[in-house]
């Protein structure tokens, strides 16, 4: 019997994939839910056989997201459109998923744009696939805040992230931004 479970370990260990959750370099675990995820970066899982970063939830049931995140200075942004991109996969996501991009003003609590992509999820199983958000970064902004998040069970990867300043006929994807100006009086009877 002792044989048998020994070889049923060592050929166990031998089977397992070669992954790395380890935290890449300058990224950080947070969310309401950190600790319901692994999250690290999976060598040579990218759509180019490089590395991608990875989120994969480890409790059966979570009511709450994780995300694997960065922040920077806005100081090369100050005043411009800017549109952040990445290629992300998903594995029976449960809930949703999406890359998230937020612009901070130096002691607020309220962000100056921000956008996660719930309003356009990942969702369930999917190939690699580009998604982009765009916002404008104020002068006043003092931080860029951006990652991937899972919300629920499943697992993603992304990877190939990048940030390029764009023109401002390009539209923003920002969440909060609502521009509630009418060009003109509407639903006065209040039939809708």
């Amino acid at each position: 019997m002792k044989k048998f479970t020994f070889r049923f370990i060592i050929l166990s260990i031998t089977s397992l994939p070669l992954f790395s959750f380890d935290l890449p370099v300058d990224w950080f675990k947070a969310g309401s839910h950190p600790k319901s995820y692994e999250m690290g970066h999976e060598k040579a899982s990218g759509p180019d056989g490089k590395n991608a970063a990875t989120i994969k939830s480890i409790d059966k049931k979570i009511n709450g997201f994780g995300t694997l995140m960065q922040t920077c200075s806005a100081k090369k942004y100050a005043g411009k459109r800017v549109r952040m991109s990445a290629l992300v996969k998903s594995n029976n996501v449960d809930d949703w998923a999406g890359i998230w991009f937020r612009v901070d003003q130096f002691k607020s609590k309220e962000p100056l744009a921000f956008d996660n992509m719930q309003n356009r999820p990942i969702k369930g199983t999917s190939n690699w696939t580009k998604y982009e958000i765009v916002l404008d970064v104020p002068v006043s902004s003092s931080q860029l805040a951006y990652g991937a998040l899972l919300r629920g069970t499943g697992q993603i990867w992304f990877t190939q992230i990048t940030f390029e300043i764009v023109e401002l006929s390009v539209p923003c994807t920002d969440m909060e931004k609502k521009d509630k100006t009418l060009e003109e009086p509407s639903n006065l009877n209040f039939d809708k």
